[in-house]
Order: C-alpha cells, then structure tokens, then sequence
C-alpha cells in the first residue's frame, strides 16, 4: 500500500468514526488546541523561523511569518469557530405534499476534504478546525516553505484529538515533499477524497485543472479591482484604495488594478497616486494617467491588467465609464473581489450587478474579502468558482444536504 493510499484510507475511517463522535466534543477539541497553541506559542516560533531562513522566494516572506500577532490571530480565529453551533442536521426546509408524503432538505458533511496550499502556515490551523467543526476530516498538503510550521500545527491539532480520544487521523499532514505526490492526491485518490481544495498561485491552478477528477472548490488568483468614478468622495477614494493595496500587500485581497473614470482624473487620479507613491507603491499607469506625471510613471503593459503582483505595485487604467470598467473586469478578472467607490447609487447597482466577481463592493476596502472579516471565524478558502460554494469558504459551507422523505405507506399512484 502506498503512502497516499494509507493516508486516504485512515481519512475514510476517522470519517466514519467521527460520525458518532457529539459536537460539544469537537468544541472542546477546538478550545483544547486554542490553549495549545498559547502553551507552544515559542516553539512554533522556533520552527517558523527555519522556515523564513530557508525560504528562497523572498515575496513569500510577509505570508510565511508567524510571530506572537498572528499567532493569537489563529487562536482568535479557532476561537470563533469554537462558538458556532453545530452545522451538521440543520432542517433548511421543510414541506408537506398533498398526498402527506414529508420532506426534509437536511444539512451532512462532505467528508474527506484534501487541501493543497501554498506559503501561509495559518491555513494549517484554520482548515483543520473548519473541517473538523462541520464533521469533515481533512488531508493537509501545505508548500515545502512552510514545511515545518505546518508540520507542528498539524500534530498539536492531533495531539488534542488523541487527548480527547477522537481518531487523530481526522487531521494528516502530508510529510513527503515531492510534488509527484500533488499529482497523485489529484489524480489517484478519488475513492478517497470528496473535495480537493487548491489555495495558491497560477501554477497550482494549472495543475489542478490538468489532473483533478475529485470535485474542486477554486480558489484561483486575487487580481482584485477597485473602480473609482467622478462622484467618489476623495477623501474616501484615497483611504480605501491605499488600505487595499499597502495594508498587506501578499494577501489575496489586496487590489492589484485601479479603474478610473476618465472624468475624474483630473479631480480624483493625481491625489490617489501621489498617495500610493508616499506609501512607498510602485504606480504603473496607461498614457492618459501618465500625462498628468509628465511621463515620469511606469508605462503599462497588456500583462499588467492580467498579473497578481502580492507586492507593493499597482497598475491604473483609464476608464470612459462604469459599464467599460465592468467590461475590463470581465475580461482580465478571477471572479475573486471587486470593488466601486462612488456616491451614485445607480452606477453601484449596475458594477455590482454586472461584475462576475464571487465578492462585489460598494466604498469597502477589497482587503475585507476573508472569512473571519465577513463572521465565519476563518475560511478554507475563497472560492471563485460559478457553482456553490462562492466567496469565504466557512464552515456552512463545508457542509452538503440530503432529503428525508417520510410518509405512512404511501404508494405513488
């Protein structure tokens, strides 16, 4: 038996036990490993930090890090999924037909959900709690950068388990490197995985597109647009723009193309870039733009309008109006976030219904597309696919349904 195939059969069988586990033990799992964390909090700082020295793609840096912030930002966060109440045998509807034949639309977990993220050890932690709270278990394949964060993570999340006699193999972390075995978690392990969840850059995608024949929930590319029309307040405009792409610039929310309307360039462009300059924001601009800065901008190029930059860059587009901004979104974006700043109700609707984005906002800074932000306490991912589940992945919607049907030897006529 293989190492994957051993992996996928321990994840069908913690499945099954986990069943029959109650869900206030899964609550005092989750608030075991949020005191876990406080009693490791050095020792996982110790192992990221032979993460952050051996890492060789520097821009990974910002997302590898943990230190004692973002440490009690992952314990805030399995905290909030600890409040919940049980996702699992909710009645979201309920009927009678005319023959009294009843039925059920009930809440189920998936089951065995296979995760494949890059850089962000957080992601360990998070997923792990979120499957385990909606009563799926989950196979953990994080970026070799993160190796040894993950690693400790994942086992001070099976070390509760085991503590509260749960199977610990409803959280593995896979611990080969190779990235044959991405291929393989992809291609070979249908029988036991019910989900594949892919949380990194193009290359990732492009491989889960190539090889997966399990279901997956996308979470493709950030390339986050904000537009800004003539009716912006300024003010606003320039907070929100400079909050969405500095507050960090590796997240997939930041915004990475800035549309304006041609009418406000004059009134709104040069402000916003001067601030984005003074943020210390490498500005990439179209001719119209650059007039404004006597050249003196970096020209853009029909790449930038197509690249994710997580870093401190920006491209700026000039736009004729609301319905062209929408018609550039539709052409270059990942149905991730997009945003429209602008005090005219009218042209709101029209973005906010014309954009194919899985999160469409009005005057809100696109750095608040994320789970805990939006009251899920964390995510699994932000999922950018046309077909449920959209946007944050929490843990409703980890879950999938039946229907009971009920009814007193009813025969169909």
């Amino acid at each position: 038996m293989n190492y994957l195939e051993s992996i996928g059969k321990k994840a069908k069988k913690a499945f099954e036990d986990l069943k029959n586990i109650e869900h206030k033990k899964i609550k005092k799992v989750l608030e075991n490993y949020n005191q876990s964390l406080l009693r490791n909090t050095n020792k996982i700082i110790r192992e990221n930090s032979k993460d952050v020295k051996n890492v060789k793609r520097k821009h990974l840096v910002d997302r590898l890090i943990l230190n004692r912030q973002r440490i009690e930002g992952i314990r805030h966060s399995i905290n909030e999924i600890a409040k919940f109440r049980n996702p699992i045998g909710r009645v979201l509807e309920k009927w009678r037909r005319p023959n009294n034949l009843t039925i059920k639309k009930v809440t189920t977990p998936i089951g065995v959900i296979g995760v494949i993220y890059e850089s962000r050890p957080n992601v360990t932690a998070d997923v792990a709690a979120l499957c385990l709270k909606s009563g799926n278990c989950s196979i953990l394949r994080g970026g070799s950068e993160a190796f040894n964060s993950n690693k400790l993570l994942a086992n001070l999340f099976r070390d509760v388990l085991k503590k509260n006699n749960i199977n610990q193999n409803c959280v593995q972390f896979i611990e080969n490197k190779n990235r044959k075995v991405v291929d393989r978690l992809l291609s070979k392990m249908s029988q036991y995985i019910d989900v594949i969840v892919p949380r990194g850059g193009k290359g990732l995608v492009a491989k889960v597109q190539k090889f997966s024949n399990v279901h997956v929930i996308g979470h493709l590319e950030g390339l986050c647009h904000i537009y800004v029309d003539k009716t912006a307040n300024l003010k606003m405009a320039r907070d929100l723009i400079i909050n969405a792409k500095m507050r960090r610039t590796s997240i997939c929310g930041a915004v990475e193309t800035v549309l304006v309307e041609e009418k406000a360039l004059k009134s709104h462009a040069k402000e916003i870039i001067n601030a984005l300059l003074n943020s210390g924001c490498e500005v990439r601009a179209d001719k119209k733009i650059n007039k404004l800065f006597k050249g003196k901008l970096k020209k853009t190029k029909e790449k930038d309008w197509k690249t994710e930059y997580l870093d401190a860059i920006v491209s700026i587009k000039t736009v004729k109006n609301v319905n062209e901004a929408i018609k550039h979104i539709l052409k270059y974006g990942t149905m991730h976030t997009d945003s429209i700043i602008t005090n005219n109700k009218k042209n709101a609707k029209i973005f906010l219904n014309g954009v194919n984005s899985s999160i469409a906002m009005h005057n809100v800074s696109t750095q608040f597309a994320d789970g805990g932000e939006f009251g899920f306490g964390g995510e699994i991912g932000i999922s950018t696919n046309k077909l449920p589940p959209r946007g944050p992945v929490g843990i409703n919607q980890l879950t999938s349904y039946k229907y009971l049907v009920s009814g007193k030897g009813i025969i169909r006529p």
